[in-house]
C-alpha cells in the first residue's frame, strides 16, 4: 500500500525534527554570542536577503559586532568590527584557519586540494610555504616582469587603434579583462590560451568567451550558498542546481587544464636534462616530482594550484 503524498511529507518533517532535536541534544554546550532564535531545519537561513552581506549589516546593528547565527545545522559566528576582525583573523587565527568542507572544494578545487579550500593540516602549510618561496617569490614575480609590460603595451595599442578607426567610446572592461587574462596565462602557463573572438582559435586555445564563462561560474560557485552544505540531507536533490553546475564546470575545467598539463610534460621529455622552468606550471611539475616534500603533490593537486 502506498503512502499519501502528505505522508511522506509528514514522516520526512518528523525524521528532521527529531534529528535535529538529537544533534542540540548531544552537541557541546558554549556560550555563543547574542543572535536571532533559530528555527528547526533552516536555522537562521530566512533572515538572508538576496545581498547576504547587506543582510549581516543589519543584523549586527542590532545584535553586535559578535553574533551568533545558524545557517541550517551549521552554528555561524558573525564578527562586523574592527576588534572583531582582529580577534577572528590575527589574534585567534589558528582557531579559525580551518575550511569546511563544502561541495565547491569537492567539485572544483579537486577534491580540497587547493590553497583556498584544503583544511588546515600539513598539506596546506607546505602548500603556503610553496607559493611563499617558489611560486610567487619576488624573484619568480622579476621573471614575469617582461610579460606584464609587453601586454600593457599590446593593450594600449589595440585601444589606440579601435578608438582611431571608429571614433567611438572604447569598452574598456573587454581590453582590461584580455590584458590580465593574457599576463595571467603567461605567468601561470607560459603562453597564452586565450584568443579574441568566439569563432575559436587554434586546438591549444580558447575562446575569451569560453574562459570567461569558466572563470564566473568559478567565483560564483565557490562564493554561492549551497544548501545542502547547511543542510546535508537536502545536497542529494541539490534544490538550487549548483552541484550539476559544479559538475559540469569541473568537466570543462579539467579538460582544459589536462591539455595545459600534456603540453607541458610533452616539453620536459623533448628538452630532458636541459629542461628550464618558464613558468608556474613547470615549477609545479618539477615540484610534484620532488621526493623530499612532506606531502606528496599529486597531478590534481598541480591542477588545483594552477585554478
Amino acid at each position: 500500500m502506498e503512502l499519501a503524498p502528505w505522508a511522506s511529507i509528514l514522516a520526512v518533517v518528523l525524521a528532521t525534527v527529531l534529528v535535529t532535536a538529537l544533534f542540540r541534544r548531544n552537541r557541546k554546550s558554549y556560550k555563543l554570542p547574542p543572535g536571532p532564535r533559530a528555527w528547526p531545519v533552516i536555522g537562521n537561513l530566512n533572515l538572508m536577503g538576496p545581498l547576504p552581506h547587506h543582510s549581516l549589516y543589519e543584523l549586527s546593528s542590532r545584535y553586535g559586532p559578535l553574533m551568533s547565527l545558524r545557517f541550517g545545522l551549521v552554528p555561524v559566528v558573525v564578527g562586523s568590527s574592527v576588534d572583531a576582525a582582529r580577534s577572528i583573523l590575527k589574534t585567534n587565527d589558528l582557531a579559525f584557519i580551518d575550511r569546511p568542507r563544502t561541495a565547491a572544494g569537492k567539485y572544483t578545487a579537486y577534491n580540497n586540494s587547493s590553497m583556498l579550500w584544503s583544511p588546515y593540516d600539513d598539506y596546506w602549510r607546505q602548500a603556503r610555504k610553496l607559493w611563499q618561496t617558489e611560486l610567487l617569490s619576488a624573484k619568480q614575480l622579476k621573471l614575469y616582469e617582461h610579460a606584464r609590460g609587453e601586454e600593457v603595451s599590446a593593450m594600449l595599442r589595440d585601444l589606440h587603434a579601435e578608438s582611431s578607426s571608429t571614433g567611438a567610446a572604447v569598452a574598456l572592461s573587454d581590453h582590461l579583462m584580455m590584458a590580465s587574462l593574457n599576463v595571467i596565462s603567461r605567468m601561470v602557463l607560459g603562453k597564452k590560451y586565450v584568443v579574441k573572438g568566439s569563432a575559436g582559435g587554434s586546438e591549444d586555445t580558447t575562446t575569451a568567451e569560453e574562459f570567461g564563462w569558466m572563470m564566473e561560474e568559478l567565483f560564483f560557485l565557490n562564493g554561492a550558498v549551497n544548501i545542502g552544505d547547511v543542510i546535508p540531507w537536502l545536497n542529494w536533490l541539490d534544490p538550487q542546481g549548483y552541484i550539476g553546475r559544479m559538475k559540469r564546470l569541473s568537466k570543462v575545467l579539467d579538460r582544459f587544464l589536462e591539455k595545459v598539463l600534456d603540453e607541458h610534460d610533452e616539453r620536459r621529455r623533448r628538452d630532458g636534462v636541459a629542461f628550464v622552468a618558464k613558468d608556474m606550471v613547470d615549477k609545479l611539475l618539477q615540484l610534484a616530482d620532488d621526493p623530499n616534500l612532506k606531502v606528496p603533490i599529486t597531478r590534481d593537486g598541480v591542477k588545483a594550484f594552477t585554478l
